[in-house]
């Protein structure tokens, strides 16, 4: 007998009529021979609600008395869904997060689970009833009730089919599915029927809000297929899987997305040398800022420029962060651009479609958009544009690959292979004496590998005019060529002229600086020795500090960086070939990742 996990969000529980729809899905599943797990979320805006209230009580209430009181609205919509399958004829039972023995640390507001008992669940499945239970919530070690923040009840979902060995875990919202950009901004916008976890987590953290990235980290590091649905229709909607699942042969690009609330900073006169970049980004990261992309060009007379961006929102702190620690450094001074915007397009056929990058910077260039960064990774290309020029950029890319086209067909039937019970050593509820063999949690940061690609050459090309079309003018010279390009790395420019940097296999270092030449204002410099390093995960979106933790490990080795760019699951740098094993032992090291 499968287990499926269904979960309705608070649009799908707003009232008694929808609370009934809900539960009917879940009989229906039921009836079919499934048995059934549910997670609810509290109903419509009762979260805000309840803040509301609070804030009129006191100002600055205390996170564990916000905890007590939110995970009041998801215990009222668990009680009403089991109603409401009870009046349909079918047994069913609801619980809180502490009634199930979800256990999570002790950070209010944003906990993170540690392990969760199945014994309870598991009793009341197998007796036939339908398991209601309360997202968003659990209890730590000493009985407080806990929160999970933004997207708690998604992670909730995803874990409980994780640790249940369900078939499946069926995401019910108000959308009928993730789609190649958001149709708001570009009416042609397709639904996508299947999209690998990777490709979610690159969306997902562009603003692409049917799903928050610590959900999908959690399903790709336990294999739990999701399905995103409309719960207000039968329809299929998109399936979240496994790259394999995943795969659509001879399409680059899955989607594309906009991040429009971003701020820009840069650290002029940076220098270039080992552990600088690291107590820039240490002092930063004591902050408690997320930083987003982050960029840094080959150095020029011994000086680099490091640009980054954060959320608006965090630009004061985070000025105040970056000017302390360039005056901690010796830089020269701190820029900063407010008024910007990141557009990206995503694709694990990127890996070995070339040309993508010429394609996305001409279609910019059509439309007299200038680029003023460019950072990527395997699956993603990001570019920073102007914020009023965003919504034109987004729906300039989106043609250019044709996303209307590629997702037009109906999607197949798609049925994901279970992938079994995970076996968990569970942490007492209570500890006693501290014990070093206990788990970490299930929502620890994973770090997947350290790679070393010592086979690549960097390109750098000086004093490139900033302005619209240049770009695509160097990128379509290196396809021409025939030359498979890696990093692409440009810097803002504060002077009308930029400088571009981009990584190709060694033996082909040559060749493309001759297809280049032409464009690079008459200097273009080949390094031949650079060893490419790679740190890769799962949980770097939502676990600040990896590329922090990666720039110390490189800088106790006396290891300079020299390039940088970023993703969500991904962290690359630049050095020197000659130093290319000692980084790679030093990484590994510092991410527990050493042989035997």
């Amino acid at each position: 007998m499968a287990l499926l996990v269904q979960k309705f969000g608070g649009t799908s529980v707003a009232d008694s009529n929808k609370i009934l729809a809900a539960a009917r899905r879940a009989i229906q599943a039921h009836k079919r021979g499934d048995q059934v797990l549910v997670v609810v979320s509290a109903r419509g805006h009762t979260t805000d609600e309840l803040v509301a209230l609070a804030r009129e009580i006191n100002d600055r209430p205390p996170a564990r008395e916000m905890d007590m009181l939110l995970s009041t609205g998801e215990q009222v919509s668990v009680a009403l869904m089991a109603m409401a399958v009870e009046a349909l004829g079918v047994p069913a039972i609801s619980f809180t997060g502490a009634q199930i023995g979800l256990v999570t640390d002790s950070f209010h507001t944003k906990a993170r689970i540690r392990n969760i008992s199945t014994d309870r669940m598991q009793a009341a499945l197998d007796e036939g009833r339908i398991v209601i239970v309360a997202g968003f919530q659990g209890v730590d070690e000493n009985y407080n009730i806990t929160t999970l923040g933004r997207g708690g009840s998604d992670t909730t979902a995803v874990a409980l089919a994780a640790v249940l060995g369900a078939s499946a875990c069926e995401i019910y919202t108000d959308v009928d599915g993730v789609y190649t950009t958001d149709p708001r901004i570009v009416p042609e916008a397709r639904k996508i029927d299947r999209i690998s976890y990777d490709e979610m987590l690159e969306l997902a953290s562009l603003g692409a809000g049917v799903m928050h990235s610590r959900s999908i980290e959690f399903a790709k590091k336990y294999g739990v297929p999701i399905h995103v649905r409309s719960s207000f229709s039968d329809a299929a909607g998109t399936w979240i899987v496994a790259e394999s699942d995943a795969r659509r042969l001879g399409v680059p690009v899955t989607g594309a997305a906009l991040a429009k609330d971003e701020a820009r900073i840069t650290i002029q006169g940076v220098p270039d040398r080992p552990g600088v970049v690291h107590r820039i980004f240490h002092t930063i990261s004591k902050a408690a800022i997320v930083v987003d992309m982050i960029v840094q060009n080959v150095a020029v007379e011994g000086k680099a420029e490091i640009s980054f961006t954060v959320a608006k929102g965090d630009l004061p702190e985070t000025l105040s962060a970056a000017e302390s620690a360039a005056q901690a450094v010796g830089a020269a001074s701190v820029q900063h651009d407010a008024e910007v915007a990141k557009v990206s397009v995503v694709g694990q056929g990127m890996r070995t479609h070339t040309g993508v990058a010429t394609t996305m910077f001409e279609a910019l260039a059509n439309e007299g958009i200038n680029i003023q960064m460019i950072t990527t990774s395997e699956i993603k290309i990001s570019v920073l544009v102007e914020r009023t020029k965003a919504p034109a950029a987004l729906r300039a890319v989106h043609k250019a690959f044709l996303l209307e086209q590629v997702h037009a067909e109906a999607p197949q039937p798609f049925y994901p292979t279970p992938a079994g019970k995970r076996p968990m050593k569970l942490v007492p509820l209570v500890a006693s004496d501290a014990d070093p063999d206990l788990p970490q949690g299930m929502e620890d940061l994973v770090i997947a590998g350290v790679d070393l690609d010592e086979a690549q050459a960097n390109v750098a090309l000086f004093g490139v005019p900033d302005a619209p079309g240049y770009a695509a003018k160097v990128f379509r010279a290196i396809g021409d060529a025939g030359v498979f390009v890696d990093m692409i790395v440009q810097n803002v420019s504060l002077s009308g002229l930029t400088d571009l940097s981009f990584t190709v296999p060694r033996d082909s270092a040559d060749r493309a600086a001759e297809a280049v030449r032409p464009f690079g204002g008459g200097k273009v410099v080949i390094e031949p020795d650079l060893a490419k390093l790679a740190v890769s995960g799962v949980g770097m979106r939502t676990h600040t500090g990896v590329a922090t933790a990666m720039f110390r490990a490189l800088a106790d080795a006396s290891i300079n960086i020299k390039l940088i760019n970023t993703s969500e699951v991904r962290i690359n740098v630049g050095a020197d070939a000659a130093n290319g094993q000692l980084a790679l032992a030093s990484l590994r090291k510092a991410f527990s990742l050493d042989e035997g």
